[in-house]
């Protein structure tokens, strides 16, 4: 309580358990320093695992040299189009899926056999049906962003409370407007739920798919060094894949404390 009191200026302090950024933070922070101490005692053989500081150094090579901007603009744009494809779907099928029967009998029983097909196992049909250019890699992408998202739209819709759906009933609301006024906004706290999985995987999805005869990108970066046995570059690539991937996280967690302040588990 004390760290509530005004201060000298008149501001209020911030307790630090109210500060979830500086404490997420805390633990990475102690991964890093353990893992630089193991590093430089030996324990850690460089050829295996360079230090932190080893891996930045071969970042700042990898700006430097104009490499790291190329591939986050080609990476970035393939992620970019394929959640936007798998997202889209997944919203469309879904809400087919969740409002109807007759939409769930139809949409969702050859859709769960899909889903039970390992993802990466798709690969070199993709490669036969849409060759080796960008497109396996995109839908690739979009197929794994979409079941997840799929899922919990599908699960939003199903638990909406159903005097909701009476009172669309009652105003004799059109579907365009029950969609826009009453359904998407009970089911979107499952459906940003989906959106954080689907970034994920989105990510995951990207480095396989960027092994398929990348030519540009973070994968091409990533293989070109482990050519070289380059392993500094390799696991500064992973790094760049993982910072992507809490960067996007973020920004969903962001857009979701904004849409849902009405929740209050979301205000406080």
């Amino acid at each position: 309580m004390l760290l509530e009191r005004p201060t000298e200026t008149g501001e209020r302090r911030i307790p630090l358990y109210r500060r979830p950024g500086l404490l997420r933070a805390l633990s990475p922070i102690a991964v890093l320093i353990i893992w630089q101490l193991a590093s430089a005692s030996g324990a850690i053989p460089a050829k295996k695992l360079p230090a932190p500081s080893a891996v930045l150094d071969a970042g700042l090579e990898t700006y430097r040299s104009g490499q790291l901007t190329e591939a986050l603009l080609v990476s970035g744009q393939r992620a970019l189009y394929g959640f936007a494809l798998g997202a889209v779907l997944a919203l469309v099928l879904g809400v087919l899926a969740g409002l109807s029967k007759i939409g769930e009998y139809a949409v969702d029983p050859p859709l769960q056999m899909i889903r039970t097909i390992p993802l990466f196992g798709l690969i070199p049909l993709f490669i036969i049906w849409f060759g080796i250019g960008e497109e396996p890699k995109v839908y690739l992408i979009a197929l794994g962003v979409f079941f997840p998202l799929y899922l919990n739209t599908f699960a939003g819709i199903r638990q909406l409370d159903p005097k909701l759906l009476e009172l669309g009933s009652a105003l004799h609301l059109g579907l365009v407007e029950r969609l826009r006024l009453l359904v998407l906004p009970g089911a979107l706290p499952q459906i940003l739920v989906g959106a954080r999985q689907s970034l994920g995987i989105a990510w995951l999805s990207l480095i396989v798919a960027e092994q398929i005869n990348a030519s540009a990108g973070l994968g091409f970066v990533v293989n070109n060094a482990r050519e070289f046995l380059r392993t500094d570059i390799v696991v500064f690539g992973l790094v760049v894949y993982s910072l992507l991937g809490l960067l996007t996280d973020s920004i969903v967690r962001l857009l979701e404390r904004r849409a849902l302040r009405w929740r209050p588990a979301v205000r406080h």
